[in-house]
């Protein structure tokens, strides 16, 4: 992408504030970070717990309202999140699935614009290998944006990692300036 007259793309110096968000039906991670000039500043994550003894739309009402509540807090001006596999599990997938559309109702309904990744592609973004271990990529998310411990729970470590990969795809090699 080029800018006006064939210049090369101008870089923002503005921060791009990001949500990340690792998808579930019993537990929802999350992590915020902004990017700026190809760093990365950590701001906040967390994990978002639902009862499984609580009815399943009860459930899912508590992470749209949740995840609405965190959009509203943190502002985000893009969001990522872990795309869906069934080679697992396809019966443990679809309540994953249902928690995705409302995550992806709570983004849509604040004008965030939401990616998905692979897993693989989050691994890579973050670890530099599609294979990497799920310790391999907290160790890296903790070292990418210098924490003094890996994020618990891993559910929000796995957040971070998302965010950290649409930080990559959006970030200053992207061409791609901040959404505002």
């Amino acid at each position: 992408m080029r800018g006006a007259a064939g210049s090369a793309p101008r870089i923002s110096s503005c921060p791009l504030r990001i949500m990340g968000i690792d998808p579930g039906l019993a537990s929802v991670g999350w992590g915020v970070l902004e990017s700026s000039r190809g760093r990365l500043k950590y701001l906040a994550h967390g994990c978002i717990v639902t009862k499984s003894s609580a009815e399943t739309g009860s459930r899912l009402l508590a992470i749209f309202a949740t995840i609405a509540d965190l959009i509203e807090e943190w502002s985000p001006e893009a969001a990522s999140m872990e795309s869906l596999y069934f080679w697992k599990n396809v019966s443990s997938a679809l309540p994953v699935a249902e928690a995705k559309g409302v995550i992806r109702l709570a983004f849509a309904r604040a004008s965030v614009p939401l990616l998905e990744y692979s897993p693989t592609a989050i691994k890579q973004a973050v670890s530099g290998s599609a294979r990497a271990e799920k310790d391999q990529v907290q160790e890296m998310v903790k070292l990418i944006l210098g924490l003094g411990s890996c994020p618990k729970p891993d559910h929000a470590a796995d957040a971070l990692a998302a965010a950290i990969c649409r930080a990559n795809h959006q970030g200053p090699l992207s061409g791609l300036a901040p959404m505002k």
